[in-house]
C-alpha cells in the first residue's frame, strides 16, 4: 500500500514537472485553442496562431504534426531570433472532411531546450452548403481602383432555403448576393465580393458573415476575404523600430521608399529633433533614406511620426511611424542584449522565463 502511494506520488512530480519543464515554450503563444464554428464545404478557413520569442536564446520549431488529417499545419518561421514573431498555420481541410471534427497540432521546439506545445483545432464542416472558390482572394490591387470576385454558393436541402443578410466587419469590403438557380432543393447563388475604391493601403483580411433562414446555430456561415492594397507609393519596413537604446546613443537605420515610376523626394521630416534624415538628390523608382536617431535623456518607451513627401502628388504626404526604447541606467547596465533589445534570458528549460 506505501510503495503503491510512493509510485503515484512520484509519477505525479514527474508529470508536473514535465509540465512545468516545457512551460517556457507555451508563454510565446497568444493563443493556443481556435474553433471555425460553422464552415462551408471548400470554404478557405485557416488559423494563425502568432508566437512570440520573448527570450535572449534563438528558438527553433523543428516540427508540427495534426492527430487528424482534417487539420493541416505549416510553420511561418522555423527560427525566431531575440522578439521575432512567428506563426503556425492551421489549415481546416473543409473539401475532404463534413461534420463536427477536432485535431490537436503538436508543436515541438528543440532549441534552446526541447518543448512541445499542444494546440487545439475545432469546427463543423458544412455537408449542404458549398463554396466555388473557397474564398474571394484579390491578391494585390491598385488603390483607388476597383476589383471584384465572384463566388458560387451551392446548396442543397430546404426548397425554400434563402440567403437573408450579409454581414461585414469593414467599410472597405462589400458583397451582393443574387440568386441563379433553383430547382427542388437545389439552390445556388453568386456571391459578388468587392473591395471599395477608398480602402487604404494595406492587408485586408475579412470575413463576410453569409446569414440564411437556417433555424439555430446553422444560421450563418463565414467567408474569407483578402487583399493587399497598394498605393502608388510604398514605404519599407512599414513601422521602423529604432531599438532599446543607452541615453545619448545613436543608431542608423534605413527607409525604403518606392513607386512604379521615377520620383524625387522633396522632403523627410519629424517633429522630433532627435532625428537626421539625408533626402536623395535625383529622381528614382526606388529610393534608400538613411536615418539617424539620437536617444534622449528621459528613458521610456517613445514613438514617433516620419513624414515623407514626394513629387508624385503635391497635396498627399506619406507617414511612417517609428518607435524606440530608452534605457535607464540600470537596464543599460545589466539587461541590454547584443542588438539593443531587452528580453528574458532562458537559462533552464523549468524557469519561469
Amino acid at each position: 500500500m506505501v510503495r503503491t502511494l510512493l509510485c503515484t506520488m512520484l509519477l505525479v512530480l514527474a508529470t508536473h514537472s514535465a509540465a512545468s519543464a516545457q512551460e517556457w515554450a507555451r508563454k510565446m503563444f497568444e493563443e493556443t485553442k481556435h474553433d471555425f464554428g460553422a464552415v462551408a464545404r471548400g470554404a478557405k478557413a485557416e488559423f494563425r496562431f502568432e508566437l512570440k520569442n520573448i527570450y535572449l536564446e534563438d528558438v527553433h520549431i523543428a516540427s508540427v504534426r495534426s492527430s487528424c488529417g482534417c487539420t493541416s499545419p505549416t510553420i511561418e518561421h522555423e527560427l525566431l531570433k531575440t522578439y521575432q514573431r512567428g506563426a503556425i498555420l492551421a489549415t481546416f481541410n473543409t473539401r475532404a472532411f463534413n461534420g463536427q471534427k477536432s485535431a490537436t497540432v503538436t508543436v515541438t521546439f528543440d532549441k534552446p531546450f526541447y518543448a512541445e506545445v499542444q494546440l487545439q483545432v475545432s469546427g463543423f464542416i458544412r455537408s449542404d452548403v458549398v463554396l466555388s472558390p473557397g474564398g474571394a482572394e484579390f491578391g494585390t490591387i491598385d488603390a483607388g481602383a476597383e476589383a471584384a470576385k465572384k463566388i458560387t454558393i451551392a446548396y442543397e436541402g430546404r426548397s425554400d432555403w434563402a440567403i437573408t443578410e450579409i454581414k461585414s466587419g469593414s467599410p472597405y469590403v462589400e458583397a451582393i448576393a443574387e440568386e441563379t438557380s433553383r430547382i427542388g432543393s437545389r439552390i445556388s447563388y453568386e456571391l459578388t465580393v468587392m473591395i471599395t475604391p477608398d480602402a487604404p493601403p494595406g492587408y485586408v483580411k475579412e470575413q463576410l458573415v453569409i446569414v440564411t433562414n437556417d433555424r439555430g446555430g446553422g444560421a450563418e456561415f463565414p467567408v474569407d476575404v483578402e487583399a493587399r492594397v497598394v498605393s502608388e507609393l510604398t514605404i519599407s519596413p512599414a513601422s521602423l523600430f529604432l531599438g532599446a537604446l543607452k541615453p545619448g546613443q545613436k543608431v542608423t537605420k534605413q527607409i525604403i521608399v518606392q513607386a512604379k515610376r521615377p520620383f524625387h523626394i522633396t522632403s523627410v521630416s519629424c517633429e522630433d529633433d532627435c532625428f537626421e534624415f539625408e533626402t536623395p538628390r535625383t529622381a528614382k523608382a526606388v529610393q534608400l533614406v538613411p536615418v539617424v536617431f539620437t536617444a534622449g535623456d528621459e528613458p521610456g518607451k517613445l514613438s514617433y511620426k516620419i513624414k515623407i513627401r514626394t513629387d508624385l502628388d503635391r497635396e498627399s504626404v506619406s507617414e511612417l511611424s517609428a518607435f524606440a526604447q530608452v534605457l535607464d541606467e540600470s537596464q543599460a547596465d545589466t539587461d541590454e542584449s547584443a542588438d539593443g533589445q531587452q528580453a528574458q534570458p532562458l537559462t533552464e528549460p523549468n524557469s519561469d522565463g
